[in-house]
């Protein structure tokens, strides 16, 4: 229980004698109350979130529709277990998710709790369907902590290091990159490699994409990689497996960022803004794959809580009254637009790219590729926040500045967080 008189120094304090080391925290900061995109510390002082506690809030702080179908769940009930007592909000879900999904097939969909659950449910049932044990992931990207994701996971530090030994019969292809010199047959090339030094492409169950990388650095998948990976994949009875954690509700400006692809993926991994803040996940996808594990293989006791699925509901019908969609384009263009700005006077900043509202910025010392400015990318982070900004870092390197702004923010807080950004790049030069 928070004391009358605690400030973020006494509470972080008293985390560090309580909480685990290996539990990071990005600010020193302890939230007393969050509003849409605003939140205010346990001091009273104001910040702008672009954070969006990592993709989990596309619609803003508490909305008040969502916080309003979450207590009426609360008067109803809280908890049977979906496997011993189902409830209608669960089905209607299913429904509404079954329906957006990319791809002309019928779909069926399951609930569960995390994202890493998600893409553990979504192995198993490619594993299942296939009767293969192969997993191809890629460079840079972040699938979860548990230990089947972390070994899809393709960045070390900090989320691999002396966990080891990870699940067998995963591999990692190159993700394309032509920033960095990767080129969409470079990628392809590796996956072949992969059949050739590593595996028989006839045991590999599924190869596993974000459409554009979180953890690794925002970088978006080419329609023409994602294609000729389907074309491969397809020729050897392989399934394609979109993950869409984070980039799933909306934040690219589709509900998921797979209908943006030239194909559609077999199975598609959902969860974190899904449920506007309440935890919940999901898989969604092709309904014989989906039937592929028996009654009893798939579930969790807390797997699509009613709760969860309450919110989610709540979530949809907010993108749809408030067109969250158009404004998560919106919103991606005025960001882009202001951080480019930004890069055309901090020769830093040689990349801005994303996908609708998911926008990020890469940093490289005196804007030379071959240095990517880590430190720099820490101390702004920093002073952004020492002036009411909070922002996140991410990229295989740590020199990518993300942006993740609840979609309902209004254009005038968008402006002036951008130019909190502006002002603390100038603060550090």
């Amino acid at each position: 229980m928070q004391r009358e008189h605690d400030t973020n120094a006494v509470l972080m304090a008293r985390r560090h004698a309580a909480v685990a080391r290996g539990v990071g925290q990005a600010h020193p900061i302890f939230v007393a109350r969050g509003a849409n995109a605003e939140v205010w510390d346990v001091e009273g002082r104001r910040y702008i979130d672009f954070a969006g506690g990592i993709a989990v809030l596309n619609t803003g702080h508490c909305h008040p529709e969502v916080i309003a179908a979450v207590r009426a769940q609360l008067d109803a009930y809280t908890h049977t277990c979906f496997q011993v007592l189902a409830y209608e909000p669960y089905v209607e879900l299913a429904e509404r998710l079954n329906a957006l999904a990319p791809g002309a097939f019928a779909k069926k969909s399951l609930f569960l709790s995390t994202g890493a659950e998600a893409v553990e449910n979504a192995v198993k049932i490619a594993r299942a369907f296939t009767r293969r044990p192969g997993v191809i992931a890629f460079t840079g990207g972040y699938h979860g902590r548990t230990m089947m994701t972390l070994g899809l996971t393709g960045k070390v530090a900090p989320y691999k290091t002396g966990f080891g030994p990870f699940p067998g019969e995963t591999f990692h292809a190159l993700f394309p990159n032509a920033l960095h010199g990767v080129s969409i047959d470079d990628a392809l090339h590796s996956v072949e490699t992969i059949f050739k030094n590593d595996i028989e492409p006839e045991r590999v169950a599924a190869f596993i994409i974000e459409p554009v990388q979180g953890e690794g650095g925002f970088h978006v998948a080419p329609n023409e990689f994602i294609a000729r990976l389907k074309t491969l994949a397809e020729r050897y009875g392989i399934l394609l497996i979109a993950d869409e954690v984070q980039t799933g509700a909306g934040r690219t400006g589709t509900w998921f960022a797979s209908e943006q692809w030239p194909v559609a993926p077999d199975l598609i991994t959902t969860a974190k803004s899904m449920a506007g803040g309440f935890p919940i996940s999901g898989v969604v996808g092709r309904a014989d794959v989906m039937d592929a594990p028996g009654p009893g293989g798939l579930g969790g006791t807390y797997a699509g809580s009613p709760i969860g699925c309450a919110a989610a509901l709540a979530v949809l019908k907010v993108f749809d009254d408030e067109q969250l969609l158009q404004r998560s384009r919106a919103l991606g263009e005025r960001l882009a637009a202001g951080l480019r700005r930004i890069a055309t006077r901090v020769p830093e900043v040689r990349d801005v790219r994303g996908l609708g509202a998911m926008v990020a910025i890469e940093l490289f010392e005196g804007g030379d590729l071959s240095k990517p400015a880590a430190e720099l990318t820490r101390n702004v982070v920093a002073e952004a926040a020492r002036r009411g900004l909070i922002l996140l870092s991410c990229g295989t390197h740590g020199n990518v500045i993300r942006v993740l702004v609840p979609l309902t923010a209004e254009d005038a807080l968008v402006d002036e967080g951008l130019q909190v950004l502006a002002d603390s790049f100038a603060a550090l030069r």
